[in-house]
């Protein structure tokens, strides 16, 4: 696939003067920004690719293609494999312990559900895992081997209905992005990450620097900006952030940007005055775009354990969460917080983190997820 080359725009001047933003109406209920987003591919016309490629050039062979994108694929499940080891350590420490030459009675599958349910996997998951076992290898020895990977087989079956990679729909330009959550999540990492990606596709990508109380968070972004070159729309600090989140968009559609990322102040779950500003960037955006935010994407920290389910319920009941981003995951053992998280919700998993780097924020995939949280090859 080729890319062909497109101009940056410039970064706004600071202290530009402000447009004026519709006010605000703090007693209108949230307006409903779900959308089922579908992936609508953009080619570039035949005569800009002939331009783009020197007459010599001859395509790549598909099976370097093919080789290179398997090399890729089996290096983003190692380091899966090696970001999920403390959550993976943790269960097969356990179901070793359980299962050594041991049949499967009531009081094995009882320490097992409790195994799991110390996990995160909530006490859904814990009790189907253990009622599935109990089915079909009761007063049966079995090995940890055999319980690991029927745990992940029970897994994938609980997550894969929300395994969803966020798709942008390049009919809508710009495809605007809202990226919330808690402070500390790792939200303006992943905008830098996506940043990336999107321009490495060969995207047009806006950033907008929405934590306005923070200098630093600003700073963070601009500096994200320069090494991704993606300019940012900041404005002084205390500005109001809906209004901030209105210039962007308007800025973003004028210079015929492909994506517009949004940040936000990280914010309490619990803190209502907090939220309602989420609500308010939601209304004032959709004073330019009926439908924007085309995807509201909530960034969850799994070292947070069961407390991420808080987290997902007053968002999604806030701001209509469209999507999560599970981060961190390489620094704890409570890897099976997802699993709980997708059990209960529903929630579309759109993207986990095991590491620092863009390349370390990738699309779920239930097998491979499943697979290395029990400590087998995906």
């Amino acid at each position: 696939m080729r890319f062909w080359r497109r101009n940056v725009p410039a970064e706004p001047a600071p202290g530009s003067p402000e447009p004026a933003v519709p006010p605000d109406e703090t007693t209108e209920a949230p307006a409903p920004v779900g959308v089922e987003i579908e992936t609508l591919e953009e080619a570039p016309p035949p005569s800009q690719v002939e331009a783009a490629a020197p007459a010599a050039a001859l395509p790549e062979p598909p099976a370097a293609i093919e080789a290179d994108e398997g090399e890729a694929r089996q290096g983003w499940f190692s380091r899966l494999r090696a970001g999920l080891s403390r959550s993976s350590a943790r269960l097969n420490d356990g179901i070793n312990v359980i299962f050594n030459r041991r049949r499967l009675d009531d009081e094995a599958l009882f320490e097992l559900e409790e195994l799991l349910i110390s996990s995160d996997m909530g006490t859904g998951v814990a009790g189907e895992v253990t009622e599935s076992l109990r089915r079909t290898r009761f007063n049966q020895e079995v090995s940890p081997e055999e319980v690991r990977g029927a745990l992940a087989e029970q897994v994938i079956r609980l997550v894969e209905p929300v395994t969803r990679p966020l798709r942008v729909d390049r009919a809508r330009k710009p495809f605007a992005i809202l990226v919330i959550g808690v402070n500390g999540s790792g939200k303006t990492t992943t905008i830098a990450k996506l940043a990336k990606q999107y321009r490495d596709q060969g995207m047009r990508v806006v950033l907008a620097a929405g934590d306005t109380f923070r200098a630093a968070a600003v700073e963070q972004l601009q500096v994200w900006g320069e090494r991704t070159g993606c300019p940012v729309v900041t404005r002084p600090a205390g500005s109001d952030a809906a209004g901030l989140a209105y210039d962007a968009l308007v800025q973003a559609r004028a210079e015929g940007a492909d994506i517009l990322l949004i940040d936000t102040a990280g914010r309490l779950h619990n803190k209502a005055d907090l939220m309602g500003e989420l609500q308010k960037i939601v209304r004032v955006l959709k004073k330019v775009d009926a439908e924007a935010p085309h995807s509201v994407l909530l960034v969850l920290d799994a070292t947070t354990g069961q407390n991420a389910h808080a987290q997902a319920e007053i968002f999604r009941d806030t701001v209509g969460v469209t999507g999560i981003v599970m981060t961190k995951l390489d620094g704890t053992a409570r890897g099976g917080v997802l699993v709980s998280l997708a059990e209960k919700y529903g929630i579309p998993i759109h993207a986990i983190g095991v590491g620092e780097t863009a390349d370390d924020l990738r699309p779920f995939e239930a097998r491979a997820f499943a697979r290395s949280l029990v400590g087998l090859e995906p």
